[in-house]
Parts: C-alpha cells; sequence; structure tokens
C-alpha cells in the first residue's frame, strides 16, 4: 500500500528530503508543510506551521495521510511525536523521536549527562545557570583555553562559541545570560574542554534497537574561507569522508552508536527516526561533540543523493520494527554540497533579491532554501538562499561541478565558499 506523506518542513534538507521521497514508488501523494518554491516540484506545498500541532493533526485526518516526516528540530523537541500518540493518531508513521529522544539536541546538558552516564567518548564540561554565574566565571578562569560555550537550548546552530582566551569566554557567558541574544536557549550553559582534531558527521536511521548507517559527511560551519570568521547553520558539506575508513567506523560503531542505542533502551525512551553525531577524531579515537535529533542541513543535501534505497520502504521499515531486514546501498561517488548565502549572513540577511540562471545549472541538483516567489519570480528570503550539490569520480571533480553550478547562478550580494572539502586537495 502506497503511503500519503507529510513531509513537514521549509528549508534545504527538506527539498532534498521532498525530492528523494518523490523518487519513490511507495509514494501515493507528498504534501510539504509549509515547503518552499523548490518543493512545489516534488509535492503539494501547505500552508501549515510545524509547531502548530492541532491545525497537523486536522489535515492529517483530512487528508488521510499515513506517514508524518519531520524535517527540523523545534517539533521534535516540542513533542510532536508523543502528540501523536496521545490523539489517536498512533497508527500514522511518524518519522521522529518522542520528546524525551529529541532532549538529545533540546538540551545539551542533558545530551552531556546521557553521554558520561554511558560511558561515550566526549569532552569535560560543567553547566551553569544565571543563578551559578560567579561560578561560572570562576570556572572559565581556572580553565585552559581554548574554551566552548555552548546554549543549552535550540540555538538554530549558531549556539556554541569557541573562545580563544578567557576575557572572550566571559563575555561570551554575558552574551548567554544578561543580553537576551539567544533567548531562553542560553538560560542554561554548558563550558567544556576545547578538543583539538578533525570533525565528521555520521548519521543513523533506527527503530530504537537497529539501525541503518547512512554515508558520512563533514561540514563546513565558519563563515569565511579556510574555517575562519563565525559560526553559521553550515556554509558546504562533502561526502564520503576521506579518513573516515573501516577500522575507524568500527570505533565509532563499538563507542557511540551502539551504547547511545543501550541508553536509550535503558531509560525506555521511544526513539523511531535519525540520530546525527556530531563527532571529532582526535588522536585516532572518536569523540562526541552534539548529538542532533534529525538529519543536518546541508548534509542531507549531499547524503540523500548518494542512498540509492527507497527512502519511503526504510521508513516503512524503521516504523514496523524490520530494519534488521535492510541495508543501505550507497553509489562510489563522491558529493560536495555548498550553500550560497545572501549578504549579511550569518548576521541579518538581505532579503528580496532576484535570482537567475537556475534553469541554465547542469551536472548539479539545486535546493532552495530560503527562497519565495514574487509576482511569479525567484527571490532570495533568508540568510541561507540555495544549496547546490555536484556528483563526481572524486572530491576534485565534484566541487568543480558545483562551483560551476554556483556560478552559473546569480543574485545581488550572493555570498560562498570555494573551498568546501579544501583540506583533502
Amino acid at each position: 500500500m502506497a503511503e500519503r506523506i507529510l513531509l513537514l518542513g521549509k528549508g534545504g534538507r527538506e527539498h532534498a528530503f521532498a525530492r528523494k521521497l518523490s523518487e519513490s514508488s511507495l509514494c501515493e501523494h507528498l504534501y510539504i508543510a509549509p515547503g518552499n518554491p523548490g518543493t512545489a516540484w516534488c509535492g503539494t506545498n501547505v500552508a501549515l506551521d510545524p509547531n502548530h500541532f492541532d491545525d497537523i493533526a486536522a489535515f492529517v485526518i483530512q487528508h488521510q495521510i499515513t506517514m508524518l516526516v519531520v524535517g527540523p528540530e523545534e517539533p521534535l523537541v516540542l513533542g510532536i511525536w508523543d502528540y501523536f500518540q496521545q490523539r489517536h493518531l498512533s497508527h500514522v508513521r511518524v518519522i521522529g523521536p518522542s520528546a524525551n529522544g529529541a532532549q538529545l539536541e533540546g538540551s545539551k546538558d542533558f545530551a552531556k549527562q546521557f553521554l558520561i552516564r554511558n560511558h561515550i567518548p566526549t569532552a569535560d564540561y560543567r553547566t551553569f545557570t544565571r543563578d551559578t554565574k560567579k561560578e561560572a566565571v570562576a570556572f572559565i578562569q581556572s580553565f585552559t583555553t581554548p574554551v566552548v560555550l555552548k546554549a543549552d537550548g535550540l540555538a538554530s546552530g549558531k549556539g556554541v562559541i569557541i573562545c580563544t582566551d578567557k576575557q572572550e569566554a566571559i563575555n561570551t557567558l554575558d552574551d548567554f545570560f544578561d543580553s537576551g541574544k539567544f533567548g531562553t536557549a542560553g538560560n542554561k550553559v554548558v563550558i567544556e574542554s576545547f578538543l583539538r582534531g578533525i570533525e565528521l558527521s555520521v548519521f543513523i536511521l533506527t527503530d530504537g534497537k537497529d539501525y541503518l548507517i547512512l554515508p558520512t559527511a563533514k561540514d563546513y560551519k565558519r563563515i569565511g574561507e579556510g574555517d575562519t570568521g563565525l559560526n553559521t547553520g553550515g556554509m558546504g558539506a562533502i561526502s564520503p569522508v576521506p579518513f573516515a575508513d573501516d577500522a575507524f567506523m568500527k570505533k565509532i560503531e563499538d563507542r557511540v552508536i551502539k551504547p547511545t542505542l543501550r541508553g536509550l533502551n535503558e531509560q525506555q525512551i521511544a526513539y523511531t527516526g535519525f540520530i546525527y553525531f556530531g563527532l571529532i577524531k582526535v588522536n585516532d579515537n572518536p569523540f562526541v561533540i552534539e548529538y542532533n535529533c534529525r538529519l543536518g542541513d546541508p548534509e542531507t543535501e549531499v547524503v540523500l543523493p548518494r542512498i540509492e534505497n527507497d527512502l519511503v520502504q526504510l521508513f516503512i521499515a524503521a516504523t514496523d520494527n524490520t530494519l534488521h531486514e535492510h541495508k543501505i546501498t550507497q553509489n562510489k561517488l563522491h558529493g560536495v554540497t555548498i550553500v550560497v548565502a545572501a549578504s549579511g549572513y550569518p548576521g541579518t540577511p538581505e532579503k528580496g533579491k532576484f535570482i537567475s540562471g537556475m534553469d541554465q545549472v547542469r551536472d548539479a541538483i539545486v535546493f532552495q532554501s530560503g527562497t519565495t516567489l514574487a509576482d511569479q519570480l525567484l527571490i532570495s528570503n533568508g540568510g541561507r538562499v540555495l544549496t547546490i550539490t555536484a556528483l563526481g569520480q572524486d572530491l576534485s571533480d565534484a566541487r568543480s561541478k558545483a562551483l560551476q553550478a554556483v556560478d552559473t547562478i546569480s543574485f545581488e550580494g550572493k555570498y560562498f565558499r570555494r573551498d568546501i572539502g579544501y583540506e583533502f586537495f
């Protein structure tokens, strides 16, 4: 029986999901809420707020939705899985964890406690609140720099600050606690030691017991070439990761993935969906920097095009507890994803800029992120405007194709990094 699918979200990640889901013979109809002009080519956009659960449920009932795929983290942290269980909609396949499971991303303090409790390698840390700010300052003074400060709650990927000296760390603490810059996400702050190494992203799809490892990826958070400047939501990604060989992946499975699932089961936390492991390789050993309860952006845009499986079939298996019967099949190509951002990002981006040239792109996929239509013209409407993915025989081939595609597209003030994957050339 084919699935009637509602996909929540509106960014490049959701465009990548929509493209992949719409290709499945098991997809009877795909709706995207709210979607963007790009997702409209893959299904039907609907004007729904992913955080308004009553409206989502009414739509699900009216349109006989059988599968709900949750792209962004906020509906998961707010408990959309639990809502569907409580509202007699448990027959709907929800791809996403319970609110308890989503706390792996929703609270950095929860995640760190979980990691320590389950003996999963991670940086040393302590957690502080406004009431313990003096102790936090004293802790920073006693710390060896660099030091990492993390907003406890959701901060759109911008709540992690690496401070190179103690005064910068104390000033950042003021930003968290006093300025309101991070909203309620900064009411509690995790301060942890800085790990030196090279980062990578590992994703699994799990039914809570069994799991499938997706293609590895590495994203690039800094706004500037050579990983300089401010942190962003992500300026690009590559897949696969050259140093993630079989031996290193076995360490990740044994020391990170399996203990994580064991810990979720021991705490009786319901979890069906994706887990993102933000990892760093330190002296040939994996350490966990953070968890996400969903796929990352822009990693999704480079990972999904490398997967040859029917994604709907995998989601059915995850919700039917038959995931152990499947294996991920990935192509042997290399992928490079480049984010095309608006002027002003990651601060206040300039919007309303006319976008041209997308119809001239060859040998690449254009995923729309921060776009909208005005008088039938495509214009920019966010910080990260487009995400371009190209596949090639090697990293160099893929990046050349991606850059050629980016150069084909024009809008006033467009900004992107030409050096994605630079350390592997």
